[in-house]
Parts: structure tokens; C-alpha cells; sequence
């Protein structure tokens, strides 16, 4: 390994790893964010996804089209029964990586919702680039999927 990629790499993976989203403690510095419908989360949420109006096996489905379109991203872990993915996305310029976990939840009449908590291995702050990526992603996911109003 060499580059920007072997000297991340000294600061540990680039994975972080999973999250429970009913018992997260958002950090103490502003590089992460976290998109959770109410309740679900212990933690504040910067952001609260819509109901959509399909299953949590249809979202996911679609969610999987919405990072394909995504640059410098690759799935790390994926748990079919728990429905929950983790990615790393790497920046543009120098290939920081930042771990994604989603997760996504059932909700009754065949419609479903997600969790989504986005964080940066490296800086004390991001420049909001974590919240601009789940705002992102949820705006992608909405072209694709009906929103239950």
C-alpha cells in the first residue's frame, strides 16, 4: 500500500466500524452526522428521513442505486437480517475516508424509513461534508421512492 491510502492507514482502519443507533453517543467534535427518524435513535438527530412507501427490502434495494452513484465508495459490511450496510467514502483531493452506516427500518402497511449515521476517521471538524452527504443521499433516494405524505 502507498499514497494517501498507507498514510491513513497509520491513524488505524478506515472502517469504524458498526453502531447501534438505539444507544449512539453522537461525538464531542463536529465531524460526523446523523440522519434518524424520531425516537429510533438515542442521539440527536441533524436530520429526520421520510417515511417511504415501500418496503425496508425495496428501500435498501433502492439505496443501493443511490450509491452506486456515488464516487470513491465501497461497501465494507453488510448484514442482510439486521438490514444494516456500513460503506467508506473517500474525499476527492486526498482520499480521507469516512464510514457510513445505514440501516434499514420496517414500519407497518409495507412502508419503511432508515438510519443513517455518517462520521469522519480523521479532523476535528468536516466542513459539514458528512451532513451534506446524508442530505445528499436522502435527496437521491427520493427521486427513486415515493414519500408517504
Amino acid at each position: 500500500m502507498v499514497g494517501p491510502e498507507w498514510i491513513w492507514s497509520l491513524f488505524g482502519p478506515p472502517d469504524l466500524g458498526p453502531v447501534a443507533f438505539e444507544t449512539l453517543e453522537r461525538r464531542t467534535t463536529p465531524n460526523d452526522a446523523l440522519a434518524c427518524p424520531p425516537h429510533f435513535c438515542k442521539a440527536t438527530s441533524d436530520l429526520v428521513p421520510p417515511l417511504f412507501a415501500v418496503d425496508a427490502g425495496g428501500l435498501r434495494t433502492a439505496m443501493a442505486k443511490v450509491i452506486a452513484s456515488e464516487p470513491r465508495i465501497t461497501l465494507v459490511h453488510s448484514d442482510g437480517p439486521a438490514r444494516t450496510d456500513r460503506y467508506v467514502q473517500r474525499s476527492a483531493l486526498l482520499g480521507f475516508p469516512d464510514t457510513v452506516v445505514v440501516r434499514y427500518i420496517e414500519q407497518p402497511e409495507g412502508r419503511s424509513t432508515l438510519a443513517m449515521y455518517s462520521r469522519s476517521q480523521l479532523g476535528r471538524s468536516d466542513l459539514g461534508v458528512n451532513k451534506a452527504r446524508l442530505e445528499r443521499w436522502l435527496g437521491k433516494l427520493r427521486q427513486i421512492v415515493p414519500v408517504v405524505q
